[in-house]
């Protein structure tokens, strides 16, 4: 049956992320004294010609005066508009192969460029209408065919009034001139393309603002690359994640809204209702009554080391994949560590203080070398031996004890019990997790069992700590000094004010929870994160989820991809299965792990599907979530 559907489309800031004329003047110009000059005045010409506010004509005219253009720069510039592709195009390549006969490119812009890059994705070439330039016999591109409706104002609707075509009429663009067309009565309907570029005026006239071509293809019906458009998947990012976080979730196509601060727990309770991928750090809780509210919410990301301010046994229960980065600041927290603990031995907070205030007091006394003293670390986790690691190749002996068996790196020698590491060590520092059982795990008792003069250090949680009981022995002197980056009690803003116990004391160094606060580590962070995040969403992949039975899933082909978190419990696979030989869909791939909640399968089937199937599976009993990957 022939297709009377038909799909118009622009090319610059549409089918590409760029203007071309605009590139084209970088190149044009490379070296030329007046090219910032001219490069700006470019871009403001081609906005007033798209917003409508110039004549076509007068736009065209005063940008390729202003270009220094010849021929041999354009096998450049479709180089460069070759990487330029609009990422959702690019994705739906099959959008455009199977619809080529039906798909239109009518540009402003030129056949020269515009022909060589739709071409790479099937659209013919006479279903493109665009200008022509109009060399001059030195090469230089200064004109075009001015018989070219193109090139005129309202030269769009004039193409699409000669084109006649017959049936419906879809236009997807970003500038006025898109809008024109379904102004004149040609098109069904006029899309705002804001993938990457939006123009107020443009939006205010649009029957819909599509963020991608997904989308598009989702509004009708015909998506290949994705069961949902990405634009459609909401993140909110809080307490200030690195911008690289923020750039790889907008690239990916996803709606990112930032919050520099963290939420209390109505406030997120309130934000998170149409929220699909939460992103926060150490201070937001995610706790029940949060959760409660995110009925959309499909992943966690942690971006830091620990995941005690999410309840992830409830995330567990609602099928919510949470995600942290256990090891991206694990060589930050090591080196202020042993910065503080060498700092404290020296006696350094004072003497600096001292300084500061015009003192000078030139003394070793309470100075002490770090070689041949006993350090013992708390919590033998990713940081806890690294920092074994550090330490001991600067001249510590290192003893550490843990709950769970872990093996010795180098020359440290374990410890049987908290007890016993306390009575031994000149040096004390904690690295364990912020689990409810480590609350006030050292406390009077231990302080009493600690070395007279010994030095304290804890850059793993704040409740892990009695303040009181540490004050009293600072004080007395028994604790010579303190290193102290987390507190039961933190401000939520850099404008509230931070309170302590501990503020006031002699040779105290207090941080603000800064321990994996380098840029360092926020980068690596940043880009951990959101990729296992994208990898989760893009294919099922659970790897390095902590709360979630890990399968590592390949991108998959020519096929769909179906996702099923349920109860534990027995004949569900079975079911499963049951559904898909009803309908008569061939499994091509499965994959189940689980674990003492939930069951978590994917089955890859090799034909359609049609909604009796979403139904079905959704209601087999024990379902928590489903959804359709592609």
């Amino acid at each position: 049956m022939k297709n009377n559907r038909h799909f118009v489309i622009d090319f610059d800031s549409t089918f590409t992320q760029v203007e071309a004329l605009d590139i084209l003047g970088e190149i044009s110009l490379e070296g030329h004294q007046e090219k910032d000059k001219r490069l700006q005045k470019l871009s403001d010409l081609t906005n007033s010609g798209m917003a409508g506010d110039l004549s076509f004509r007068e736009s065209l005219e005063q940008r390729l005066a202003l270009l220094n253009a010849e021929e041999h720069h354009l096998p450049k510039l479709v180089d460069r508009l070759r990487s330029k592709v609009s990422i959702s195009f690019i994705r739906n390549r099959e959008f455009f192969e199977e619809n080529h006969e039906n798909i239109y490119i009518i540009s402003n812009g030129f056949k020269e460029f515009i022909v060589p890059i739709v071409r790479e994705f099937g659209i013919k070439e006479e279903n493109v209408f665009a200008n022509t330039f109009r060399p001059d016999p030195s090469g230089n591109l200064k004109d075009f065919d001015k018989e070219n409706v193109l090139s005129s104002n309202n030269g769009k609707v004039e193409m699409l009034k000669r084109l006649d075509l017959q049936g419906d009429v879809y236009v997807i663009g970003d500038g006025y001139t898109d809008y024109e067309i379904k102004a004149a009565g040609l098109a069904n309907k006029f899309y705002a393309f804001t993938e990457n570029v939006e123009r107020g005026n443009v939006l205010d006239k649009a029957d819909h603002i599509t963020p991608s071509l997904d989308e598009f293809l989702y509004l009708h019906k015909m998506n290949k690359a994705i069961s949902y458009p990405k634009n459609r998947i909401k993140v909110l990012l809080l307490e200030n994640v690195h911008e690289d976080a923020v750039k790889i979730m907008k690239n990916e196509g996803y709606n990112v809204t930032t919050i520099s601060g963290a939420l209390d727990e109505e406030e997120l309770a309130e934000k998170i209702k149409d929220v699909s991928v939460l992103g926060i750090r150490s201070k937001t809780q995610v706790t029940q009554k949060v959760l409660q509210n995110a009925n959309r919410l499909i992943a966690v990301g942690a971006f830091c080391i620990g995941t005690n301010q999410i309840d992830l046994d409830e995330c567990l229960k609602r099928g919510i994949a949470v995600f942290n980065a256990p090891f991206s600041n694990t060589r930050s927290v090591v080196e202020l560590a042993i910065g503080e603990i060498i700092l404290l031995m020296r006696g350094l907070p004072d003497r600096i203080a001292e300084m500061h205030a015009g003192t000078w007091n030139k003394s070793a006394s309470g100075s002490r070398e770090i070689r041949g003293k006993k350090l013992g670390i708390v919590g033998y986790g990713n940081i806890g031996a690294q920092l074994s690691v550090v330490a001991e190749a600067i001249g510590f002996d290192v003893y550490y004890y843990d709950l769970m068996e872990k093996l010795a790196l180098g020359n440290a020698t374990k410890c049987n019990s908290l007890e016993e590491l306390l009575k031994i060590s000149d040096i004390v520092t904690l690295h364990v997790d912020g689990r409810k059982e480590n609350h006030n795990l050292i406390g009077e008792k231990e302080l009493e069992l600690m070395k007279e003069g010994s030095v304290f250090v804890n850059l793993s949680r704040g409740h892990v700590v009695d303040l009181q009981a540490l004050r009293k022995h600072l004080e007395s002197g028994r604790i010579s000094g303190a290193g102290v980056d987390v507190f039961p009690k933190e401000p939520k803003t850099n404008d509230e004010e931070f309170q302590s116990e501990l503020k006031g004391l002699k040779n105290v160094i207090l941080t603000p929870h800064i321990g994996g606060s380098t840029e360092e580590a926020q980068v690596n962070i940043g880009n951990f994160v959101p990729g296992k995040i994208i990898q989760y969403i893009n294919t099922g992949s659970t790897t390095n989820s902590v709360n979630f039975p890990n399968l590592q899933l390949p991108i998959l082909e020519n096929a769909h991809r179906l996702i099923h978190i349920h109860h534990n419990k027995p004949g569900i696979i079975a079911h499963i299965n049951n559904v898909l030989s009803d309908h008569d869909c061939n499994i091509v791939g499965q994959y189940l792990k689980t674990n003492e909640v939930i069951g978590y399968v994917i089955t890859d089937i090799d034909k359609a599907y049609n909604e009796e199937v979403i139904e079905e599976m959704k209601d087999i009993e024990g379902t928590i979530r489903f959804r359709v990957l592609y």
